[in-house]
């Protein structure tokens, strides 16, 4: 019965409590046994809140009308949550506890959710793996072998491995779509602009808060808890014409959809990964829409040092808050080797550079939107490989950007969609021979989610 409640629709769940079937402290309460059962073999957790999320729990009694009272989720161990450790993954931050709540916490906890604890995620968010040398790897639930992706990757891991209903993620270069592709998860990066990113920025280039599912109805309806405008915010995206959870309910009428299986950079494409957009294309022009192969306009000359130099100034950036944090200079002895290299890179770009960089990569983005804009979604797959194995990543002493670059190949299909702002969502609608999820991605037109 344990297993059974945490794979329910998140709204099911807040039903059940609301109706007074189940008490908000058992629901909790249910998590929390899962995590203490299932975690020590997978690491998705970097703490967990026993007794701040029964305390909230026993807060929660039946006729609660937040739309997901009750409800456990976990949190990324990048947004602060108030009373817990704010990590990063990293060693500098790893005392460092946070006395408010993140916007999205927030925003999270006032439609009922009740956080069970921060998961894992590689140092300063950076490799597409969640290996960090301060808390140790996560472990994929469907190989424990292979990784659940990264950045959210013990987000990813906690909801595949039935610990929580839904995770909370965000997304800087695939960081939600990625570890979704892994475990089998729906996970959608929303355009830039539609989360808030406060307190603490006005606006973001690149990452957008989420969540991890195993539905697109509860994408929808998480995205209508999280979207919208907060006071301060610097950039918003244009408000939906409906709720986002109304959209998915009905039938989209026909759509003009364009698929490819040609990655932005140079990458080989695993033809299991091939065969599951040519599948999905081939299942959506029997649903009736229009669907056509196309090749979008998104190979660039040195589009992947492009997009790491201008990753690694917000690299650096992220790093430099943790020296603030730590109250200290930041050293090559507090980091692995390639964040040190990564913040090195940032700190060497001069702030004309960094700004030419940016705008190299928005001319480049504005030539994929113009083109995007011709249909109404475009099918490519998400990953390039299968999960990789844990350790693989790891990099070479001598030259740690060469598992920046190796990264690279393994994601190709999903940092343009964050140069981009455009929305993009993973979707698990295959398996390989191995039993291991393989998941296509459907890009929108801007604001389309």
């Amino acid at each position: 019965m344990d297993a059974d409640l945490m794979l329910r629709p998140v709204d099911e769940l807040a039903a059940l409590v609301r109706s007074g079937e189940l008490s908000a402290r058992e629901l909790v309460a249910t998590s929390l046994r899962r995590i203490d059962e299932l975690d020590p073999a997978l690491n998705a957790f970097v703490d967990v809140d026993h007794e701040g999320a029964l305390a909230a729990a026993e807060a929660i009694g039946p006729g609660d009308e937040r739309p997901f009272a009750g409800v456990p989720i976990a949190i990324k161990g990048n947004r602060a949550l108030a009373g817990m450790r704010l990590t990063h993954g990293c060693s500098l931050m790893a005392g460092f506890v946070a006395d408010y709540d993140n916007g999205v916490v927030a925003r999270l906890k006032a439609a009922g959710f009740v956080p069970v604890g921060t998961t894992n995620l590689p140092e300063y968010g950076i490799q597409p793996v969640t290996e960090p040398r301060a808390f140790g790897p996560t472990r994929n639930p469907w190989d424990a072998e292979r990784t659940p992706g990264g950045s959210s990757g013990g987000s990813a891991a906690a909801l595949a491995a039935g610990m929580v209903p839904i995770a909370h993620g965000n997304d800087g270069g695939g960081s939600i779509r990625i570890p979704a592709a892994c475990c089998g998860l729906v996970g959608l990066k929303p355009q830039r602009g539609r989360v808030s990113t406060a307190p603490e920025l006005g606006d973001s280039a690149l990452v957008v808060d989420g969540v991890l599912t195993r539905t697109t109805r509860e994408t929808a309806a998480l995205l209508d808890v999280l979207a919208g405008y907060v006071p301060g915010d610097a950039t918003w995206a244009p408000p939906p014409a409906e709720p986002f959870a109304a959209s998915a309910a009905r039938e989209p009428g026909r759509m003009r959809i364009a698929w490819t299986v040609t990655p932005p950079i140079d990458a080989e494409v695993d033809p299991r990964h091939v065969a599951a957009v040519q599948d999905a294309a081939a299942l959506l022009a029997d649903l009736g829409h229009d669907v056509v192969q196309a090749d979008p306009p998104w190979r660039a000359e040195g589009l992947a040092d492009l997009f790491g130099r201008v990753f690694g100034v917000q690299v650096a950036l992220g790093i430099a808050y943790s020296g603030l944090i730590a109250g200290r200079e930041p050293t090559a002895d507090d980091m692995e080797p390639l964040s040190w290299a990564l913040y090195a890179l940032g700190r060497s770009i001069d702030s004309v550079a960094a700004a030419l960089d940016a705008a190299r990569l928005q001319a480049l983005s504005r030539g994929l939107i113009a083109w995007i804009e011709g249909h109404d979604a475009l099918l490519c797959p998400a990953l390039a490989e299968r999960p990789l194995p844990i350790g693989l990543l790891a990099g070479t002493p001598g030259d740690p950007m060469e598992a920046f670059r190796r990264a690279g190949e393994f994601t190709p299909f999903t940092p343009l969609l964050n140069a981009t702002g455009l929305p993009g969502i993973s979707l698990p609608l295959a398996h390989g021979d191995e039993g291991l999820p393989v998941a296509v991605q459907l890009v929108g037109t801007p604001a389309s989610e």
